[in-house]
């Protein structure tokens, strides 16, 4: 005999989420079966425990695990919102180590009085982004805050996926002539964010780059020998500049980028010049860091290129030895810069 129905169904359309949502009562149950239960929509989660049960990988595979917080502000931009970042976001951390994602737990902090509909859309895309990218998003936890003690929705996301065997990208891999490639146009994600918190209008829309990356990443592996592959990253926060400073600092090299060749959009361009940014540090969520053999670089470069992802892809510069672990850059007028870290945050709450 199977348990009655909840009395009456969660309100989507006019409710919000009061802290009874996640006092572990009727009003949280009701909240997971009619909502993220419903979305994600998988046998794992279908079973209400307190964890998920998964197979082992395959013989020779390994592991790897990945955690990710998202806290973004606005909540919707354009190209994306927070629910489908949070996938993206892991699934991201999971394939530049090489790995196939495979599951996702999620973890909702939800502010008391948060509209239930804007919940529902944003777990929807979050559903949406997990199905396209082949993940399953397996277990979760649910807490409300106060009014006033949060900003709507805060979502963390934990992922594990496998690594094939010969795989093992890893940021202190890089090794003097070594080629820097990157899948395409630089800041798109950090100033889609900023134009939309500050309503800046431009001719043409700037649109976030947030997208799964594990497809480009087997892809690369298709086309490349494992072995030459020797570092891949996800220039997230502090962009390429701070991503690059952190692989030179593991490998103890340098780097010397050509500013000619390093793809940045025009409206971004123009957008970072009005305020005073630096497109080198501004934020991605869609967009890889390839460093891998000169041998293989044409190869990578063409296969990045053949990706839907990739099309706009260069190779931006090479790795040099270096004891002081610089990140050079040789200008458009022919002189040279440090690209340094990213000091302090230039760009609050874009992830």
């Amino acid at each position: 005999m199977s348990c009655p129905p909840y009395a009456r169904p969660l309100d989507l359309r006019d409710g919000r989420v009061d802290l009874g949502h996640g006092a572990g009562g009727r009003a949280m149950q009701q909240l997971i079966a009619q909502l993220f239960a419903r979305a994600f929509d998988n046998s794992e989660l279908g079973r209400g425990d307190d964890g998920a049960v998964l197979p082992a990988p395959a013989p020779g595979e390994r592991l790897v695990m990945a955690t990710d917080g998202h806290v973004v502000s606005p909540l919707f931009f354009p190209g994306g919102d927070i629910g489908s970042l949070s996938v993206h976001g892991t699934v991201n951390d999971l394939a530049v180590m090489g790995a196939r994602p495979l599951w996702l737990a999620a973890g909702f902090i939800l502010e008391e009085g948060f509209p239930l509909a804007d919940l529902a859309r944003i777990v929807a895309s979050m559903a949406g982004a997990a199905r396209a990218a082949g993940v399953r998003i397996v277990t979760g936890d649910t807490k409300v805050v106060e009014q006033g003690k949060g900003d709507g929705v805060f979502i963390t996301t934990t992922g594990i996926g496998a690594l094939p065997a010969g795989r093992d990208p890893g940021g202190a891999r890089a090794r003097p002539g070594d080629a820097v490639l990157v899948s395409g146009t630089l800041g798109d994600h950090g100033m889609a964010i900023m134009a939309q918190r500050e309503a800046l209008g431009f001719e043409s829309a700037i649109v976030s780059d947030s997208a799964a990356l594990h497809g480009l990443v087997e892809t690369l592996y298709a086309a490349v020998p494992a072995e030459a592959i020797h570092v891949l990253r996800d220039p997230t926060r502090g962009g390429l500049a701070s991503t690059l400073n952190e692989i030179a600092t593991q490998s103890g090299v340098g780097m010397m980028l050509d500013e000619r060749a390093i793809p940045v959009a025009p409206q971004v361009q123009a957008a970072c010049e009005l305020l005073g940014l630096d497109p080198l540090n501004v934020a991605n969520e869609g967009k890889l860091v390839v460093i891998c053999a000169t041998e293989s670089a044409e190869a990578a470069l063409a296969a990045l290129r053949a990706h839907p992802l990739g099309a706009a892809a260069a190779r931006i510069g090479e790795v040099s030895a270096d004891s002081r672990c610089f990140v050079q850059l040789r200008t458009t007028l022919g002189g040279r810069r440090m690209v340094d870290w990213l000091a302090g945050e230039q760009l609050p709450r874009i992830c």
